[in-house]
């Protein structure tokens, strides 16, 4: 490292388990965030600011003046502009050491492949669940990690996946038909209660590229803002699980978007 990183990342380089030897895998390290919204915000800043080499961000959707009260990489100044254009500004503000790749689309099962084949970690920092299905088949099929968060109201949810782990399918099945379950436009969200959980993403994937502390594989973590009760759930993978599992499945359509506008 140059002096100006080893300034940068000092409070980094003298952590137990991270070390001048885990920073260096930071900077070599390649992550995707599928998402420049409520999630993909503070993972995309704190992966920035961490020296995640590469940094990939997909997402089609422009800022509008209701993202604001969550989607805190964003500014009035940035209303209308493509989400992955005002993210890129952001993080290359915190770190001009960092590569940012930004792609202004739709993941989509035609291109997750070719998308994710070029990064080390993926993100999911969705809001709707073709799309965090489709990202768990991708993964799953390219033998990618990934991290899967959601949230609703007060309260959030997240799991890690590494090859021969549980995986998205393993705890949920298929998708919930549409209209069973309120998406965040209808149902309403804390605008903190994002951060919380985007920042349990940006940790898990910091750990994954370090080699630091357990990920939360085979445990879905779980979390009450409004009475701040957390709790881990053992998760056990599906052997008969159609994406991981004996009978895999090809990664499916996501509707043609991906976006988030948690």
């Amino acid at each position: 490292m140059t002096e100006e990183q080893q300034e940068r990342y000092a409070r980094h380089i003298v952590l137990p388990g991270i070390g001048a030897e885990g920073q260096e895998r930071l900077l070599a390290a390649r992550a995707l965030i599928v998402g420049a919204g409520g999630l993909g915000s503070p993972v995309a800043l704190y992966l920035a600011a961490a020296g995640v080499g590469r940094i990939g961000i997909v997402d089609a959707d422009s800022v509008s003046l209701s993202n604001l009260q969550r989607q805190v990489i964003h500014t009035v100044a940035d209303v209308g502009r493509p989400k992955v254009d005002s993210a890129m500004d952001k993080m290359l503000a915190i770190n001009p050491g960092v590569r940012v790749d930004a792609m202004p689309v739709f993941l989509t099962a035609d291109n997750a492949a070719g998308i994710i084949a070029d990064y080390d970690f993926v993100v999911d920092a969705t809001d709707n669940f073709a799309a965090k299905f489709l990202i768990s088949d991708a993964c799953v099929a390219a033998g990618k990690p990934f991290s899967y968060g959601g949230v609703l109201r007060f309260g959030g949810q997240t799991m890690t996946h590494l090859p021969g782990t549980a995986c998205l399918r393993c705890v949920y099945g298929d998708e919930p038909p549409a209209g069973t379950v309120p998406c965040n436009e209808e149902a309403g969200v804390l605008g903190s209660v994002v951060g919380m959980l985007g920042t349990v993403q940006a940790t898990e994937v910091l750990k994954f590229f370090t080699g630091a502390g357990g990920l939360l594989t085979d445990r879905l973590l779980m979390f009450d803002a409004l009475t701040m009760a957390f709790r881990s759930i053992g998760v056990a993978r599906n052997r008969a699980c159609h994406a991981c599992g004996a009978a895999a499945a090809r990664p499916r359509q996501a509707g043609g978007q991906s976006h988030n506008v948690i």
